[in-house]
């Protein structure tokens, strides 16, 4: 029977998906080349935190599934980010934070940690805290990666640059600048759901606080999260105004900023699982 719910729930994602124009990377070379490129930073960080991973090696299988899971469940995602932001435009200035905080952080990492636990997590090769950071940074990988998909599209289709995306100058120019911006932003899911997939493995082999960890985690990422889409706009423009650079020059060091303090964060738990580890062939982790 949850097998079933489980297959059903794929079923409908993919259909979301579909409908949403979320093949168009597959259909479309252009967009499918865009959408690589924009990944490429998403994907080293996700490597870097696979190679962290001082224990066995996950399955190829596992990351895999957790990936595809991670963008057929993005849709749902979306799906409720588009129908519940128009509640939240005629707040003024505190409407788009308070749907950020209430709907985009709370969504998208919902479903990310979802992707997690559908299925590596019920996997018996789950053996080890550290492995939730590492599905969790693949799903991170896998969201980032349809997110910038639907997002260059629909740019692209904005600007009428779509159907000239391969032949003219003007349509590639404003395709990789569109790629520019979503490679910056793709670390960050990243982070984030690698940031609640260490505590849902943490909550794994600590089942009586299993339900506190997981929530724990998931706030942790959802704020993370939601205080980034907040102050991206601002904190961008303040770097440029004090620094004198153009407006992607100061959404760069701002990404970077924000990112490296808590891209630190979870790779810190990391390198302390890894120290530990080698120090004592077991890991002592904290929360």
């Amino acid at each position: 029977m949850i097998r079933a719910a489980k297959w059903i729930v794929v079923a409908v994602a993919f259909g979301i998906l579909a409908g949403i124009g979320g093949l168009a990377a597959l259909s479309n070379p252009a967009v499918g080349l865009l959408t690589v490129l924009s990944a490429i930073p998403a994907a080293g960080l996700t490597t870097y935190v696979y190679f962290s991973d001082v224990t066995t090696r996950e399955p190829l299988s596992l990351l895999v599934t957790t990936f595809l899971l991670s963008i057929l469940l993005a849709t749902f995602a979306a799906l409720v980010n588009s129908y519940a932001q128009r509640f939240f435009e005629p707040l003024g200035v505190l409407g788009m934070p308070l749907f950020f905080f209430l709907i985009v952080g709370p969504g998208e990492e919902t479903v990310k940690l979802l992707a997690v636990r559908l299925y590596a997590y019920t996997d018996d090769r789950f053996d080890a805290v550290v492995d939730g950071a590492v599905y969790g940074a693949i799903a991170g990988l896998g969201f980032a990666t349809i997110e910038n998909s639907i997002y260059i599209l629909q740019q692209l289709s904005e600007s009428g640059s779509l159907a000239e995306l391969s032949f003219g100058i003007t349509a590639i120019t404003t395709g990789g600048d569109i790629t520019a911006l979503r490679a910056l932003a793709g670390p960050g899911h990243v982070i984030y759901s690698a940031t609640a997939g260490y505590y849902l493995g943490l909550a794994k082999f600590n089942p009586d606080n299993r339900g506190p960890i997981v929530v724990k985690g998931l706030l942790l990422a959802t704020v993370i999260h939601a205080t980034y889409n907040t102050t991206v706009a601002p904190g961008s423009y303040l770097v440029s105004s004090l620094t004198g650079l153009p407006d992607l020059g100061g959404f760069l060091v701002y990404v970077l900023l924000y990112d490296g303090v808590f891209g630190f964060f979870i790779l810190r738990k990391l390198w302390r699982y890894r120290h530990a580890y080698n120090e004592t062939g077991a890991a002592a982790v904290d929360a």
